[in-house]
């Protein structure tokens, strides 16, 4: 059935205004983190160029009917992960992660796209009346549409990217409807693995918190001692594929256990970015006044360390704006997941947001300290042409969706 809309009801004007000025905070940055940068002071006019164009390309994708995003879901997957292994081969390396294919003067990353290609595959599969979320064959297959550009991105190697591919996967599967219990053996083999992180008293802490959530569930013997079994087993792993990760990987790792281990290598970042923030104040130091920004205190400022380059010059009012415009795009987000009438709209939502909001917790924890150094940029604000297309597109499907919001696909 066809629903008629009045013409304002048809765009979503606070989204959008939103991602207009997180992207307009942005730039500010750009400009202010590259002005006296004798080599990346051209960034902002790429970055002015880009935001263009990806405006139009929203208003492009944004016309688009929602029905075509679930036909290109499986054909915009398999391009993405060959796209992923060719990359892989003929890939050129930029800060220690072979992930970017050029084309003539032109880079992109794949990797940023295959988040909406994933994001799209799992909304089609979760979305299809004869999967069963609960059942194992069912499960197996969307754990693995997400794990299989996991491995494919750690080939790179990409740890960062990897996590929000991690997430957004197993949200989707939430949203899809998973019970407690089978969210409960998804997730904790994951948090065993990270309490490992802390040593062996977080991993016997963790394993004793598994052991009560199964005495909680109450399940068979047999059941409940192989996933007790399966967390032990994600625990010892740990080391192993951690000794799998290139140096400067586990140095941020370590580094984000103890920043002060190595406070002139790994950790340097980190703790001039706290030093930056916390000395911005509250208003703020001004746009190119801040000390630790425009003498360079903090490489490659305007990508995933930003954020204290707002923190820094437009002090904690500036930071709080930034993240209030945030938490408003993860409302309107939710909220329109929430009530759209198609599971398929509802779960591509979904994973727009939980890819938006993973971004914005590494990053901004990155920048403050309580996230590992992983190399992730801040969306809408950090520098980088592929990043802010595909999170243009991103938003440019979501109001497509909102467009048709009370109709089903």
């Amino acid at each position: 059935m066809r629903i008629k809309y009045h013409p304002k009801d048809k765009f979503d004007f606070v989204l959008f205004g939103v991602v207009l000025l997180l992207s307009v905070f942005g730039l500010i940055a750009i400009y202010s983190s590259t002005y006296n940068h004798p080599t990346a002071h051209g960034n902002f006019d790429k970055q002015l160029t880009w935001l263009i164009v990806a405006i139009v390309i929203l208003f492009v994708t944004y016309l688009l009917p929602p029905r075509l995003y679930k036909i290109v879901s499986i054909p915009l997957y398999v391009l993405a992960l060959l796209l992923l292994g060719f990359v892989i081969v003929a890939g050129r390396k930029i800060y220690g992660a072979q992930s970017w294919l050029m084309i003539g003067p032109f880079g992109f990353q794949p990797s940023e796209f295959t988040k909406l290609a994933v994001i799209l595959m799992l909304a089609y599969w979760l979305s299809r009346k004869e999967v069963k979320i609960n059942s194992l064959r069912d499960i197996s297959i969307a754990l693995s549409l997400g794990i299989l550009p996991i491995l494919l991105i750690m080939l790179q190697p990409d740890l960062g990217t990897a996590i929000v591919f991690g997430a957004i996967t197993l949200v989707m599967i939430f949203w899809a409807g998973i019970d407690l219990f089978g969210l409960f053996v998804v997730l904790s083999p994951g948090v065993v693995v990270f309490a490992s992180l802390f040593g062996l008293p977080a991993f016997i802490l963790a394993l004793a918190a598994v052991l009560l959530g199964l005495i909680y569930f109450k399940r068979n013997l047999f059941t409940s001692a192989s996933i007790f079994i399966m967390n032990i087993a994600a625990g010892f792993s740990f080391d192993y594929f951690f000794k799998l990760l290139r140096p400067h990987q586990q140095m941020r790792i370590k580094t984000f256990i103890n920043p002060s281990a190595d406070p002139l290598g790994y950790g340097y970042n980190a703790l001039q970015a706290k030093v930056a923030i916390g000395s911005g104040g509250l208003l703020g130091k001004g746009l190119l006044h801040g000390n630790q920004t425009q003498l360079r205190f903090i490489p490659e400022q305007w990508t995933d360390f930003i954020y204290c380059v707002i923190g820094e010059e437009l002090g904690f009012i500036g930071a709080i704006i930034v993240v209030a415009l945030f938490f408003v795009l993860f409302y309107r987000l939710l909220d329109l997941a929430t009530k759209s009438k198609d599971s398929f709209n509802s779960l591509v939502i979904i994973g727009v947001l939980t890819m938006f909001f993973v971004h914005f917790v590494i990053n901004v924890g990155m920048n403050i300290g309580i996230s590992p150094v992983i190399g992730i940029p801040l969306p809408f604000i950090s520098y980088g042409g592929s990043s802010l297309l595909a999170n243009m597109i991103a938003i440019g499907i979501v109001l497509s969706i909102y467009r048709t919001r009370k109709e089903r696909v």
